[in-house]
């Protein structure tokens, strides 16, 4: 494919993210291979961070019918011991790049199969938007991005049952369109937005902060799933978002029931542009670092979903990456459903989340080893830890 394509074409595709999903490399963690479903981005643009499990040939491993794969709501809600529901009054808005055509009607059959209460158009529960706010004149679908949208709303549905969630899709995803649909979504009245993309800090994507940043809304970014080495990713990078690290979730016999450690691939870092939130007292970046808190990631331990296929056509498959985690936590904030201060909140709480304390993301120098190796506190893959319970993610 990259043989036929000109250079022109094909930075045009990079930026807009359509390059096609059987062009990325197929990776491999603890056995299982994936791979991720948005291309590298030029400019000032964003990537997705979903993984799709695969066979090693690359082919996303898809089932049309049960059995299904991958963690379901059950599994995720026990795990971080998620007992409330979340109140219709609470409204989490995902905020995507490009269309996603069956959208409600994919949500349905995965609530449907776990048991979730129905959320339509029709009983107010849902609403898919334009970054105008509108209900109709949807940018065209992107396959990438369209199963981004489909984990988004499966993992916010996981965490919040009860909630309201909008998904508003961006006319594409360079920033100015991502930023703007966040906007629109705190405009509308969001307790939270989730954001599951990222992109290289720069002097281009500074001037989007401004759009992260709603006094009384929990907004949560994906850290990334390049690892420490790739360096931080905005908006996981803004002093006024939530960001989101990644784990391992495995099942054992221990009292939580689960064994957690830093995903490999999870992003961390210090930010080079944003400065240092007042509540983030860590030694080693004297401007903001990532992440604050985390959730599953890793693709070897990845989750269920319902949504396309490469080819279009809905099923179930499993997918990993910090998409995973940022609207899983997003959804905890639904279910908190208390005021919010910006990303601190989890710093007042602290002995409501698990610590993670072992597993890395890279290879980082001494007095620095906690940007890269999960330890005791805070470190950068998955920053304080991951919930036990709804009490770090907003007022009681």
């Amino acid at each position: 494919m990259r043989g036929v394509l000109s250079g022109g074409l094909l930075a045009a595709l990079v930026v807009l993210g359509t390059f096609p999903a059987n062009a990325q490399e197929v990776e491999r963690s603890g056995g299982v291979y994936h791979k991720a479903v948005c291309g590298f981005v030029a400019g000032p643009a964003a990537r997705c961070h979903a993984h799709v499990v695969t066979d090693r040939a690359g082919r996303p491993l898809a089932s049309p019918q049960p059995p299904i794969g991958g963690l379901a709501p059950a599994d995720l809600r026990d795990a971080y011991k998620i007992t409330a529901l979340g109140s219709p009054a609470t409204i989490v808005a995902i905020v995507d790049a490009f269309g996603y055509t069956r959208a409600e009607a994919d949500l349905a059959v995965y609530r449907a199969q776990f048991g979730l209460p129905a959320c339509t158009t029709a009983n107010g529960c849902f609403k898919k938007l334009n970054q105008k706010g509108q209900q109709k004149k949807y940018p065209p679908q992107d396959i990438g991005w369209a199963q981004e949208s489909a984990l988004d709303l499966d993992m916010a549905s996981t965490m919040c049952p009860g909630c309201t969630i909008y998904l508003v899709e961006a006319k594409n995803n360079s920033f100015k369109n991502l930023a703007a649909a966040v906007d629109e979504a705190a405009k509308l009245g969001a307790h939270v937005v989730s954001n599951s993309y990222g992109g290289p800090e720069s002097k281009a994507v500074k001037k989007f902060e401004p759009s992260y940043d709603h006094v009384g809304v929990a907004v949560t970014a994906s850290t990334g799933d390049n690892s420490y080495s790739a360096g931080p990713q905005f908006p996981a990078t803004s002093p006024h978002v939530t960001a989101v690290g990644g784990t391992r979730l495995v099942k054992d016999g221990s009292a939580r029931g689960w064994a957690e450690t830093a995903w490999t691939s999870a992003g961390s870092g210090c930010s080079k542009i944003f400065a240092k939130p007042a509540w983030q007292t860590d030694p080693g970046c004297k401007r903001r670092t990532d992440a604050d808190v985390a959730a599953v990631a890793d693709p070897a331990s990845g989750v269920a979903v319902y949504g396309p296929n490469n080819q279009g056509a809905s099923t179930w498959l499993i997918f990993g990456g910090t998409s995973v985690a940022a609207p899983l936590i997003g959804g905890v904030y639904g279910a908190n459903g208390g005021a919010v201060t910006y990303g601190s909140d989890p710093y007042a709480h602290v002995s409501a989340l698990f610590d993670i304390t072992s597993g890395a993301n890279g290879s980082c120098k001494p007095p620095y080893l906690y940007l890269c190796n999960a330890g005791v506190g805070y470190d950068g893959p998955t920053g304080l830890g991951t919930p036990n319970g709804i009490a770090a993610f907003g007022a009681q």
